[in-house]
């Protein structure tokens, strides 16, 4: 098909992305971020994208969690829709790219390709899911894992933030009603889905080009740790004597860390980013310490061998250190592959547009690692300064920010369907 002229504002796009970063939690003032799921401020923002959304002339809906969506009503309205979208909720001290470039980005190719004159034959619908991050319950993607039926609504429902409110309370009191298995879809529901987002990482930049077109999505297993030693006084207990949970744990940590270099994938990676140490007092032997580890890979079967073998690890740590160590995987999802037919879309695209870009991995996991399990998915990458994210200093600049919403724009155009103004 005939690809649509593009004017993208991405002076606008700046605008709108610092404008939502002002809705946070952080102790810092923008760009550190803290938005998270079902908060004051997650509901302000929530409120300041739905507005934008309806000045753009989009159709706005909630599900039961709050997955926000927004549709471009095409010519045939009846046929399955051509899905954006990411999330927008940050962890504590976060940067103002990561998920965001996705919903306002998509607000913007839409916008891009009203104003060039477009007009889809399927519907474009952009989706803001509900708590990508597991900053609040303890698993990430919960939006998406719930409308694509990667997690059963009752188990949803129960997951407990630290002060012990359920996901099924804290969504009503931030005012989502309903039933919580209403929110799933249905198979078919898009034609397909394509997210654009930042890398997260160094390749683009270093190669610089602009453009990643994702292949793979890495599968991540979240596994929680308890060890429980003899805790005591600090002088009065005898280094010969001791069971003490925090070195066990150390020592846990370091085969972890060896388990992952010795490891026959190199895309594997393992993260200890969490832990908690009872009593936790200067003067006091630690009796129990709790951790988290994040494991992940695009070869899932690779995954579960390193997790076993560091399972035996820490049990023999225990063993030998005389703890007690229990441990509960938390999640353990299946890798993604992207869709052929999306990747040569955004192939495509970029080399309409003399983009340069590359074929790539996702190490990070995304929303649409869940959405690949009820459309043909894809991703967009567009290089971060530094590879940095997570971070107050995660940056992506205009240009590149540009040139990512023009690639989902025509990415979006040649999966809808449809017809470019007349010339």
């Amino acid at each position: 098909m005939d690809l649509p002229a593009l004017e993208v504002d991405v002076e606008t796009l700046v605008d709108e992305l610092q404008e939502l970063a002002k809705f946070s939690a952080c102790d810092e003032p923008p760009p550190a971020v803290t938005r998270v799921v079902f908060t004051d401020v997650d509901r302000q923002a929530r409120d300041y994208l739905k507005q934008l959304h309806r000045a753009a002339g989009l159709t706005v809906r909630e599900d039961a969690v709050g997955n926000t969506f927004a549709r471009w009503v095409g010519s045939d309205a009846n046929a399955s829709a051509v899905g954006t979208g990411s999330h927008t909720d940050a962890i504590p001290h976060a940067g103002m790219y990561d998920g965001t470039l996705g919903v306002l980005g998509g607000l913007e190719a839409i916008r891009s390709l009203q104003r060039g004159g477009f007009r889809p034959q399927r519907s474009i619908e952009l989706v803001m899911f509900t708590s990508e991050e597991p900053t609040r319950f303890g698993v990430g993607c919960t939006g998406s894992r719930l409308i694509s039926g990667a997690m059963a609504p009752d188990t949803l429902a129960a997951l407990e933030d630290d002060a012990g409110n359920s996901y099924d309370q804290a969504r009503a009191a931030a005012g989502f009603e309903g039933e919580i298995a209403s929110a799933v879809l249905e198979h078919g529901h898009y034609t397909a889905f394509v997210e654009l987002h930042i890398e997260q990482g160094p390749v683009l930049e270093q190669a610089g080009e602009v453009i990643g077109a994702v292949t793979a999505i890495a599968a991540p297993s979240t596994v929680a740790f308890e060890v429980t030693g003899q805790g005591g006084h600090a002088g009065g207990v005898l280094m010969p004597d001791r069971r003490d949970a925090l070195c066990a744990v150390a020592e846990m940590i370091a085969a972890i860390e060896e388990c992952a270099l010795q490891s026959a994938s190199p895309d594997l990676v393992a993260t200890v980013g969490k832990m908690e140490v009872h009593p936790g007092a200067v003067n006091s032997i630690p009796r129990r310490v709790r951790f988290t580890l994040d494991l992940r890979d695009i070869d899932g079967a690779n995954r579960d061998r390193v997790l076993a073998e560091i399972l035996d690890q820490t049990n023999s740590i225990a063993a030998r250190r005389k703890v007690e160590v229990e441990s509960t995987v938390l999640n353990a999802d299946p890798p993604a592959t992207a869709d052929a037919r999306v990747v040569q879309a955004v192939r495509q695209a970029a080399m309409s547009l003399n983009l340069p870009f590359r074929e790539m991995v996702s190490r990070a996991y995304h929303d649409s690692l869940f959405m690949a399990r009820i459309a043909p998915m894809g991703m967009i990458f567009i290089p971060c300064r530094g590879g940095v994210s997570h971070r107050p200093d995660e940056y992506a600049s205009p240009e590149h920010m540009a040139a990512g919403v023009e690639t989902l724009a025509l990415t979006l155009a040649q999966l809808a369907g449809g017809r470019p103004a007349c010339t």
